[in-house]
């Protein structure tokens, strides 16, 4: 009021407001400014919440006389929803409420919730779409498509910010007996609901507002999703409407099934959720504790709410976004009040007192790091706290009503707060609108249900004090496992390596010299509390149990061990990202209509710059691991070396050959059962030294694939191959040479065969280039396309541009690093195949015995694996990291 009014927000760090056009832009945040008094409006409710009720009553006023919603300004749908409609709405209530208790507001007469409807009807132009899903942005005075509209043009918007309309469009609706805006709002909700991914049950981040296909297909329950799932149980709650819930409960075990890694909730993709698309958590999912309160699943609440409240004892405040071993990705941190909420739901819920300390380091932390002469400024940085010149109107809203409920007794209250249901800007709609004006037919448009087995489900909207009847016990069994999990995963400070600075005892190991086949290493890993895991698909991964250390040094180097790991398996990744190769066999019977995916190699040849490839009858090496010299070199001299892949490094591998003649090399995977159907592709690395020695090319194939090859040559005999960076047409690989009789005469069904593989061959190029753009292959893992929760990265050094960067999954008092790559790189710990159904294991096993002899059957089995193929690509094409 002393600084702002009317601006929409207050400059706490030059003590004035914040205009829009008036001070530099900041792109899609300012969309939330409409020119109309915002943050008076946000914190209407909160006022009555603080029994400032003079204040509200001076406030609504305001709001009354100068607050204009015609302004020729582009708006937030989504923000103008929650914010200014919510706020209008939530004030309105409270109002109602005052004057039935005969004491304030005896002059109102509703109007609120006359501008709350005048507002309803300029969002209304935005769900002009023939999805019913609103345009992200509306101009207050012209609409959408008017010409001097400036907006419309939009095709995508976030689920969320689709979902969450039905809390207050139905209130408006309920409020003034007008059911368009409830129609309109149930008609996004619905059409979400349909386009949800059929198989997991999940939705993706944003979604074409036209043709209703997933633009971003990765999910969780932070930003872009969030307030979607919590709008379908609290509309459930509001309006009494079954099949919100019914729906809720559908997608709340897709998330437990898949997304929930407890403490931890990872995204992924909706079409393979085993697979995790990112490495890092945004702040926006510290609300999901909170309703999974309302839902009544307390144990997982209380295990995420710990987690992020060890981050926040680590940087005073949680980070907008942080890796899955709790270092800062994003430093921002805008004041935002989703763990104050979550922190009050889970209090009420356990009776914990824990809860009121940590809402109390909070408070302190807030008047400590972010309190300005003029109000309180978000953090530029958690690291460094340096402030940004920015209080958003949320801050009023929500932080200060849950901050302030949490530590209120009911005596405190004007008013009994059951009575009500928080919107999820914390705007106050009364329960008793389920009742009033039910324009809308209730019917159950809910369809394809998934049974759930979850008892759970029993205890929706729970009464908390029959269910945890005051046990301060229950959670802190809950927390205790938790209570450091961010130091033990991030130490402070190690005070080995500051003895390595001066004459103290050098590191018992490097990551850089480790070798997974060394006993004396593992000896060494194992002092460190480091063990090896071996997984079901052939990898290891290392975990770190520092309880399990000699000694508190060896703990420490352990842990350094590890960060090593990380930053060495960072590095890695940052090196060029190739596309998938080829590997067709050209020689009888298939003469190039066999074409196996291969993964690249960061060393030798290139073959993206050698259009020929490299072609060459196949043969394989004795040793088969290729590890030491090769005792058969007459055997493989001018030939295309096939190899097994362990023991060794890669490039270890590819030097003996290149040294026996060979002209490139195939190393197969050694464990059963492994495809490029059900594992992504990784590029091979190097070996951390210069491998400018190595020219001749270096492909991987899973074993699957590899058995094709392995299969033939026992058939055949003579089996020739060509590498290559993609697969050739039979005219290419033909030219200039004498086509056999046989391929000229070949009977009616082989034309047939030929001319599916020709457009099988058109579909498979079209994939590879699709993949090449948009699933590129990991240096030692796969991108986070295809990546899994035990990923590498360095987060300080990603910007939100390339955040998807793998990392690995630190939790638990565990630390995780990928499988090693050969004896030392570390290479992808993807378990996806652990999950895959057995008929496709059945299938892969029984298609690495081909037999040759019959040439239309085992055509038709490579056939149906690359159309297999060929939709998971088409599947992904889109997928945006």
């Amino acid at each position: 009021q002393e600084h702002a009014y009317p601006a929409d927000e207050l400059m706490p760090l030059t003590c004035r407001g914040r205009v829009r056009g008036q001070e530099p832009s900041r792109g899609d945040v300012d969309d939330a400014l409409g020119k109309f008094s915002l943050t008076l409006i946000d914190t209407l409710d909160t006022l009555v919440v603080l029994n400032k009720t003079k204040e509200f009553e001076e406030a609504v006023k305001k709001v009354i006389k100068d607050v204009n919603l015609d302004n020729d300004i582009v708006v937030s749908v989504f923000e103008t929803n929650i914010r200014v409609l919510g706020g209008l709405l939530g004030g309105h209530s409270v109002a109602i409420m005052l004057k039935e208790k005969g004491e304030y507001m005896q002059w109102y007469n509703g109007e609120l919730l006359h501008m709350a409807k005048e507002l309803g009807y300029k969002l209304l132009p935005a769900f002009n779409t023939t999805s019913g899903l609103p345009y992200p942005r509306v101009n207050l005075k012209f609409g959408v498509r008017h010409p001097e509209a400036r907006t419309g043009t939009e095709t995508d918007t976030c689920t969320a910010c689709a979902g969450t309309l039905i809390l207050e469009f139905a209130a408006l609706s309920r409020f003034t007996g007008a059911s368009i805006f409830e129609e309109y709002a149930r008609k996004a909700l619905d059409f979400i609901w349909e386009k949800r991914q059929r198989s997991s049950n999940l939705v993706g981040v944003t979604i074409n507002i036209h043709t209703g296909d997933w633009v971003r297909k990765d999910s969780g329950v932070g930003a872009g999703i969030d307030s979607y799932y919590e709008y379908l149980l609290k509309a459930y709650v509001l309006l009494g409407d079954d099949s919100f819930l019914e729906r809720f409960n559908t997608h709340y075990d897709a998330i437990m099934r898949y997304i929930s890694q407890p403490p931890l909730l990872l995204d992924v993709h909706i079409h393979k959720p085993m697979l995790n698309a990112r490495t890092w958590m945004d702040s926006l999912l510290a609300f999901f504790p909170g309703l999974q309160v309302l839902k009544g699943d307390i144990r997982p609440a209380i295990e995420t709410h710990e987690m992020l409240y060890q981050v926040i004892k680590k940087h005073n405040f949680l980070p907008e976004a942080f890796t899955t071993d709790f270092r800062v990705h994003w430093a921002q941190h805008p004041l935002r009040p989703e763990f104050a909420e979550s922190t009050y739901f889970l209090y009420k819920a356990t009776g914990d007192p824990y809860y009121l300390e940590v809402g109390k380091t909070l408070i302190e932390n807030l008047n400590k790091y972010a309190r300005v002469p003029c109000g309180f400024a978000a953090m530029k940085d958690v690291r460094t706290g340096s402030h940004e010149d920015r209080m958003d109107s949320f801050f009023l809203a929500e932080m200060f009503k849950y901050l302030y409920l949490l530590f209120a007794d009911k005596e405190d209250m004007i008013f009994d707060i059951e009575d009500y249901i928080f919107t999820t800007e914390a705007h106050l709609l009364p329960l008793w609108l389920s009742t009033t004006n039910q324009t809308i037919s209730k019917k159950n448009t809910t369809t394809e249900y998934t049974e759930l087995d979850d008892s759970n489900f029993d205890w929706t909207c729970p009464n908390t004090q029959i269910l945890f009847p005051n046990d301060p016990m229950f959670a802190q069994s809950i927390r205790e496992p938790l209570k450091n999990v961010v130091d033990k995963s991030c130490p402070r400070g190690i005070s080995r390596a500051e003895e390595s600075l001066g004459s103290g005892p050098k590191p018992p190991l490097r990551a850089r010299d480790f070798m997974a086949s060394n006993p004396e290493h593992l000896e060494i890993l194992k002092k460190m509390g480091v063990s090896l895991i071996h997984l079901k698909d052939g990898r290891v991964q290392l975990v770190q149990h520092a309880v399990q250390a000699a000694s508190s040094l060896d703990a420490e180097d352990g842990l350094r061990f590890m960060q090593e790991m990380i930053e060495l398996s960072s590095q890695q990744q940052k090196e060029q990202q190739l596309p998938p190769r080829a590997v067709q066999i050209v020689s009888h019977p298939f003469f190039g209509r066999v074409v196996l995916t291969a993964g690249p190699a960061q060393f030798g040849m290139d073959l993206s710059k050698h259009k020929a490839g490299t072609r060459g009858f196949v043969a394989t090496i004795k040793p088969y691991n290729g590890c030491s010299e090769i005792t058969n070199p007459e055997a493989v001299k001018e030939k295309i070396a096939l190899m097994q892949r362990g023991q060794c490094m890669f490039a270890e591998k590819a030097r003996n050959i290149q040294k026996a003649g060979a002209i490139g090399g195939i190393v197969i995977d050694d464990n059963e059962g492994s495809s490029s159907d059900t594992a992504p592709l990784f590029q091979m690395a190097g070996d951390g030294k210069n491998t400018d020695d190595i020219t001749i090319p270096m492909l991987f194939l899973f074993n699957k694939e590899g058995n094709i090859i392995l299969d033939a040559i026992r058939e055949y005999e003579a089996v020739e191959v060509l590498l290559s960076d993609k697969a050739k047409d039979r005219a290419t690989i033909f030219k200039g040479k004498m086509i056999p009789n046989y391929i000229i005469d070949s009977n009616l069904e082989m034309e047939n065969m030929d001319q599916k593989l020709s457009e099988n061959d058109s579909h498979k190029q079209n994939a590879e280039e699709a993949t090449s753009a948009s699933q590129d292959v990991g240096a030692v893992s796969e991108e986070p396309e295809e990546g899994e929760s035990s990923d590498v990265t360095d987060p300080d050094s990603l910007s939100p541009a390339n955040a998807d960067s793998d990392s690995i999954s630190i939790s638990n008092q565990d630390s995780y690093v990928p499988g090693t790559d050969e004896a030392g790189a570390p290479k992808p710990a993807c378990t996806q195949g652990d999950n895959q159904p057995q008929e496709q294991k059945t299938e892969a096993e029984s298609n690495s015995k081909v037999n040759w002899d019959n040439k239309v059957q085992p055509m038709e089995s490579i056939l149906a694996d690359w159309n297999e193929d060929i939709e998971a690509f088409e599947m992904m094409e889109k997928d945006e990291l």
